[in-house]
């Protein structure tokens, strides 16, 4: 079973920025970042495919940027003018990579998980 790791979380002020890191499998093509505040279901902040293609939630558009380096096989998502309702554990997502296909922000849509990165913004 592949657990993927990330990095980067912590605490900061209100309108300031974080870049979370992620290792992912060389062979996935769907990546993404969701995040799951306490009471509240895991939700889909952005996804990347094999050939850069990104999406983002409504909320975090402008504001978060997620890429990869392929170099790497690591996954980032740069959050700026970050707000306290973007504070939630932060995950990482990849598929195995067999099909290429759409890839969309479903939890079911990833085979492979981190365990979490905890953002905190304080106002």
């Amino acid at each position: 079973q592949v657990q993927l790791q990330e990095s980067g979380g912590g605490s900061v002020q209100s309108g300031g920025s974080l870049r979370l890191s992620c290792g992912v499998p060389r062979s996935s093509y769907c990546m993404a970042w969701f995040r799951q505040a306490p009471g509240k279901e895991r939700e889909g902040v952005a996804v990347i495919d094999g050939t850069g293609a990104t999406t983002y939630a409504e909320s975090v558009k402008g504001r978060f940027t997620i890429s990869q380096d392929n170099a790497k096989n690591t996954l980032y998502l740069q959050m700026n003018s970050l707000q306290p309702e973007d504070e939630a554990m932060y995950y990482c997502a990849a598929d195995k990579g067999a099909v290429r296909r759409r890839c969309v922000m479903g939890v079911k849509e990833f085979n492979y998980w981190g365990q979490g990165t905890q953002v905190t913004v304080s106002s």
